[in-house]
C-alpha cells in the first residue's frame, strides 16, 4: 500500500513538473526574441530557475523546508538565481539573463513580470513577518534595479536599472533614482514587462530643467510686461 502511494506521489509530481516546464517554455519563447528554437529554452537560466523553485516552493508549502532549500541552493550554484523556496511566483515570469537576481522569502510576484540580471526583492532588516516586496502583474524591472522592504510596486509599472525603490509606487508608475521617485508624464503604458525596453525613460533632470526654464520664461515675460507699464506711466 505505501508503495502505491509513494508511486502515485511520483507520478503526480511528475506530471506537474511537465506541465510547468511547457508553461515556463512558452514564456521563456514569448519574452524572449533571441531565441531560434523550442529547444533552446533549456539553456535559460530563467527556465530551470523557475522550474526548480515551483518545485521548491510546494515543497516550502508542505513544510519540508531544508529539502526545499536543498533545491533553491542548487539552483542558485546553477543558475546564479537565488529564489528563497517561500517566495510566491505567478505564471509568466521571466528573469532575462539572470545572474545575481536575488528574490526574498516573503515576496510576492505577479503574472507577466519581466526581471533583469543583478536585480534584488529583498528586505530592509527592519521589518518582520512581510519582509520583501509584492511586485503586482506586468512590472519590468530594469537590470541592477534594488527593491527592497514590504512595499507594493503597482501594474504595469517600470522600474529604471540602476534604481533603488524604498516606496510603495502606483499602478502605471516609471520610477527611477536613487532613492527612486516617480517621473511618470500621465502616460498609461499597459504590461512594459512586454516591450523589453530599458531605454525610453524619462530624464528627471531634464524634466527639472525643462520646469525651471518655463518658469524663467514666465518671470522674465512679466518683467519685461512690468518694465513696459512703467515707461508707459513715466511718458504719462
Amino acid at each position: 500500500m505505501k508503495a502505491i502511494i509513494v508511486l502515485a506521489v511520483i507520478i503526480l509530481f511528475m506530471i506537474l513538473f511537465i506541465l510547468a516546464a511547457r508553461s515556463e517554455a512558452a514564456t521563456v519563447k514569448r519574452k524572449d526574441p533571441a531565441i531560434k528554437s523550442s529547444i533552446e529554452v533549456i539553456l535559460y537560466s530563467s527556465f530551470w530557475a523557475m522550474l526548480s523553485h515551483r518545485l521548491a516552493h510546494r515543497l516550502y508549502n508542505m513544510h519540508l523546508f531544508f529539502l526545499a532549500r536543498l533545491i533553491s541552493q542548487l539552483s542558485r550554484w546553477l543558475t546564479g538565481i537565488e529564489i528563497h523556496p517561500g517566495a510566491k511566483i505567478a505564471k509568466g515570469v521571466f528573469i532575462d539573463h539572470g545572474m545575481g537576481v536575488v528574490i526574498g522569502e516573503t515576496c510576492e510576484i505577479g503574472e507577466n513580470v519581466l526581471i533583469y540580471q543583478n536585480v534584488t526583492l529583498g528586505g530592509t532588516g527592519k521589518d518582520t513577518g512581510k519582509r520583501h516586496p509584492t511586485v503586482e502583474k506586468n512590472v519590468m524591472i530594469g537590470a541592477g534595479a534594488k527593491v527592497l522592504g514590504p512595499i507594493t510596486i503597482g501594474h504595469d509599472s517600470k522600474i529604471g536599472a540602476g534604481s533603488v525603490v524604498l516606496s510603495d509606487t502606483k499602478p502605471y508608475s516609471t520610477v527611477v533614482g536613487v532613492p527612486a521617485h516617480s517621473v511618470t508624464r500621465g502616460i498609461q503604458e499597459s504590461a512594459p514587462s512586454d516591450s523589453l525596453d530599458q531605454l525610453r525613460f524619462p530624464d528627471p533632470v531634464e524634466m527639472e530643467l525643462c520646469r525651471l526654464r518655463v518658469q524663467i520664461d514666465k518671470l522674465e515675460r512679466q518683467i519685461e510686461k512690468n518694465k513696459t507699464e512703467e515707461n508707459h506711466n513715466e511718458a504719462v
